[in-house]
């Protein structure tokens, strides 16, 4: 039973010498943020990181880094420590006052829906404060002036779609008009060159008929020809087939001749 006791006390003891050197380390880096927040902005953001570090339950370091980088046009990173600080705030006034800050690192980005919340969640810890009032009515009037800003896109955006389906409609029309215009366009052609292929053949045709028949006709004579080329004969030939002709008529006029010469062959008495 001792012992027990023992060593619950040891560990109390241990907790209390951790959380009081936290404690101091915290208050160390802390300070020394602060102090240098203005003049060295790097060391004062080291300082407030160690500290932040050193303990995660207490919201001052983050709450001044984050307005340390709000004051350094560092919003991104102001948003973020801030909303760190939020999550630590204890009591209405803390809420009050990261939410409050929280809403001004918001509306430096244009986050102006978002703002409204975070100045929302500042009233509810504070009513009675009309400056985060007075910025909540700026972020309700930049919501608005976004959200009709977006409505209006949405009409632009809307009506340059119509007026490009209309033009993507209307263009495919046209091609659709001229791939038929030229679909028959193609098409008179190749009727064309098929009527004038069938004309060349039928004329083709025609004079291979002709040629034919005529060949035909050429062969027909050509005996006819080769007779009359027998029986022309040249002057010579004539000369000398006349001289034929006369001799032999003078063969035979001789034999005439000679045969009324020798008379009539008396035939002698009779012996009776």
């Amino acid at each position: 039973m001792k012992n027990s006791v023992f060593f619950f006390l040891t560990i109390i003891t241990l907790g209390c010498f951790n959380l009081h050197a936290q404690s101091e380390n915290y208050a160390k880096f802390y300070n020394k943020g602060n102090k240098l927040s203005d003049n060295n902005f790097e060391q004062a953001e080291k300082n407030f990181r160690i500290a932040i570090n050193d303990s995660l339950s207490d919201l001052k370091a983050s709450f001044n880094l984050s307005n340390k980088y709000y004051s350094e046009g560092l919003y991104d990173e102001a948003i973020s420590r801030q909303i760190e600080a939020t999550k630590l705030a204890k009591d209405n006034s803390e809420k009050h006052r990261t939410f409050h800050n929280l809403g001004n690192a918001l509306m430096k980005k244009k986050l102006c829906s978002e703002a409204v919340l975070a100045y929302k969640n500042a009233l509810r810890n504070n009513p009675s404060d009309d400056e985060t009032r007075y910025n909540l009515a700026l972020a309700k009037k930049c919501e608005e002036e976004q959200q009709q800003n977006k409505d209006d896109q949405q009409d632009k955006d809307d009506e340059n779609k119509d007026d490009q389906q209309d033009k993507d409609d209307e263009n495919k029309d046209d091609q659709q008009d001229k791939d038929d215009k030229n679909k028959e366009d193609q098409q008179d052609k190749d009727d064309k060159n098929k009527e004038d292929q069938k004309d060349k053949d039928d004329k083709n045709k025609e004079d291979q008929k002709d040629k034919d028949d005529k060949n035909k006709d050429n062969n027909s004579e050509q005996p006819k020809d080769n007779k009359n080329q027998q029986s022309k004969l040249s002057p010579q030939q004539i000369k000398n087939l006349l001289k034929a002709m006369e001799n032999a008529e003078k063969k035979v006029q001789a034999k005439v001749n000679d045969k009324k010469q020798k008379g009539t062959k008396v035939v002698s008495e009779k012996d009776w």
